[in-house]
């Protein structure tokens, strides 16, 4: 189902529709501050199973990143953040960046790498925030499944057409970005980019 919300003003109920279809494992496709991506409750296993079949990959393999509220949010799903660490993400965050971070307990072991990293968003995007404070838990970002050469979607009426049998609800929070976040590997000191996008590290 295609579902209007407001980018800058979004509506309760819709909101809580969603919220409710994420907990029931559904998956949906939303907007970020970057593009647009494709999401379900980081605590619902099948939806991400759900979601690794939709993008042909092997869950155990898999490296999906998730999204949080904000940076007190995000402390609860990594290991002790130091001072150093800290002032560093608060310089970026909201914003389009992921950050790889050691995964603390409360990260499903499904989304923690070998390493036990996790890539953690927290994006400049009211939809995001007000979906994940009604749901009360994270949810998975990662990119649409497009054929290789084709362009990012971001008419998401066109992302309807492709996906409407496929996910849940598509949110058309207006038309999306064409470029990507920017990895930023957080084990390392100092930290380095691992992926240019739309954010700029200074």
């Amino acid at each position: 189902m295609l579902i209007q919300i407001h980018p800058k003003n979004p509506d309760e109920r819709k909101i809580k529709i969603i919220a409710d279809n994420l907990r029931k494992g559904g998956v949906i496709i939303y907007p970020t501050d970057t593009v647009y991506a494709m999401g379900c409750d980081i605590e619902h296993h099948e939806a991400i199973e759900r979601i690794c079949q939709l993008k042909n990959i092997n869950p155990l393999k898999a490296q999906l990143s998730f999204i949080c509220n904000d940076l007190s949010h995000l402390s609860e799903y990594t290991k002790a953040i130091g001072t150093p660490l800290y002032r560093f993400l608060k310089q970026y965050l909201p914003g389009p960046f992921t950050f790889i971070l050691p995964a603390s307990k409360k990260v499903p072991k499904l989304l923690r790498t070998k390493k036990e990293t996790v890539g953690i968003r927290v994006p400049d995007n009211l939809i995001c925030k007000a979906i994940i404070s009604e749901l009360g838990h994270p949810i998975i970002s990662t990119s649409l499944p497009v054929p290789d050469g084709e362009e990012i979607l971001s008419d998401p009426a066109l992302i309807y057409e492709l996906f409407e049998d496929r996910v849940d609800y598509v949110i058309d929070g207006g038309f999306g970005g064409m470029v990507t976040s920017t990895i930023v590997d957080c084990t390392l000191s100092p930290p380095e980019v691992i992926r240019e996008g739309l954010g700029e590290i200074i």
